[in-house]
């Protein structure tokens, strides 16, 4: 190999591998700047909407469970059942409830005959002290024997006081024991439909009185339902009680209800721990029976929809009605509008301590690129309502004019204003190249 081909080999090697890496980043041979997708600005309805999922539930559920603990021997009822107020529900086994009866009705007439000898002794000792009294005037007793039969007057009547309290006492326990019996059968405090039986004849269950209690049914209206779902702390401010609401439910997936917000949690409900923590606000949906009428069958007034049932819920919280938009993808935001900013990607790898501090306090704008002439033109606006694809643009713009939508990290990220760009080409454009 001769020394010419050597330095050609020196120098041609490095040379071309500077040329395909300048290439690859666009430094030459590029064509006349960034590819970009575009869209246009146009006038529609936009009907803002906070989407979440629930599950289905009655209106108004009573969770029935008893006061008093023992063994169930009478359950006249079946899961699905419909039943009226007063109808019976639960029987437990009384046989300690009645005795407990017995021996406070036993203890009331001890006490009543307390009483009765009480009162007997009073009236002795209150002839024995009237009797010595006219003695004692008459000098006839000393004072010492005065004032014994005096004391014994004055302990007869404080024993009938005690025996009356005493009475009161024996007949509070008796009406508490009267009313532990009455409480072994339960009867349905309003009409409905037993959603749910958890018990079963023979089955021991405990009282209210010593925790929470057994839950031994529910009875529900099937005829009003609703839908719980969970709305993020984000999203709770945007949602009102009486917005309306598109409903779908699993098991109609070909079919779409209506419903209306009836009731907003005041309280968060928070799940998890630390940076993990998801708050939440329950929200109630009530659906409409005009929605579903024409699968309710045989004319039931029954609700088609069955406890737990999963539905979403799409609440719509505002509408507007011919108002100029673009697509979300087109509204980015800018701290610096001028011309001679900086792409995103620069600026933080150039970024000191101070320059971080100082933007974080300078403010943001919302803007859009407009497509003019070959060139991105930044455009400050201020926007409204949003839904899944357009947002709304309330000034900055006007009608058919042409904002750059993507790619996206070209739009939040790179673009600055003046910069030249061109439409992106199509796969069918590259395959001609």
């Amino acid at each position: 190999m001769n020394k010419t081909l050597k330095y050609a080999l020196f120098i041609g090697v490095p040379l071309i591998i500077l040329l395909i890496a300048a290439k690859k980043m666009g430094w030459i041979g590029s064509e006349e700047g960034m590819e970009v997708e575009t869209g246009r600005v146009k006038t529609i309805d936009i009907v803002e909407t906070v989407i979440a999922s629930g599950k289905i539930q009655p209106e108004v559920e009573v969770k029935i469970s008893s006061e008093v603990s023992g063994e169930i021997i009478e359950l006249p009822i079946e899961e699905g059942q419909k039943v009226e107020k007063g109808d019976l529900l639960v029987r437990i086994n009384p046989d300690i409830y009645q005795a407990a009866v017995s021996r406070s009705q036993a203890s009331v007439n001890s006490a009543r005959s307390a009483v009765n000898t009480a009162q007997a002794q009073l009236v002795e000792a209150e002839k024995t002290f009237n009797r010595n009294r006219k003695l004692y005037d008459q000098k006839v007793i000393s004072d010492a024997e005065f004032e014994a039969f005096q004391r014994g007057y004055d302990v007869a009547k404080l024993n009938v006081e005690s025996a009356q309290f005493q009475l009161q006492s024996a007949i509070a326990t008796s009406n508490e024991a009267r009313d532990n019996l009455s409480r072994t059968t339960i009867y349905a405090p309003q009409a409905g439909t037993i959603s749910m039986l958890n018990a079963e004849v023979g089955e021991r269950v405990v009282g209210t009185a010593q925790m929470s209690g057994t839950e031994i049914l529910r009875i529900a209206n099937l005829e009003n339902m609703e839908v719980l779902v969970e709305v993020n702390e984000n999203d709770i401010i945007r949602v009102s009680e009486s917005d309306t609401a598109l409903i779908e439910v699993d098991a109609y997936l070909d079919k779409e209800f209506r419903g209306v917000v009836t009731e907003i949690a005041n309280s968060a409900k928070i799940e998890g721990f630390s940076t993990d923590q998801v708050t939440n606000f329950e929200v109630k949906v009530r659906i409409l029976k005009s929605s579903y009428e024409d699968i309710v069958k045989d004319n039931s007034s029954r609700s088609p929809f069955r406890p737990g049932m999963t539905a979403s819920v799409e609440i719509r919280t505002e509408q507007r009605n011919g108002v100029l938009a673009v697509p979300i993808e087109a509204v980015t935001t800018r701290s610096d509008t001028s011309s001679q900013a900086k792409s995103y990607n620069i600026g933080r790898s150039k970024k000191t301590t101070d320059d971080a501090a100082t933007e974080e306090e300078e403010e943001e704008h919302e803007v859009v690129f407009l497509f003019e002439e070959g060139k991105a033109r930044l455009q400050v606006v201020k926007t409204g309502v949003q839904d899944d694809e357009y947002i709304e643009v309330r000034s900055g713009l006007e009608k058919d004019q042409e904002v750059i939508t993507g790619p996206y990290s070209t739009v939040s990220k790179k673009l600055v204003n003046g910069e030249r760009v061109i439409h992106k080409r199509t796969t069918t454009d590259k395959d001609k190249d």
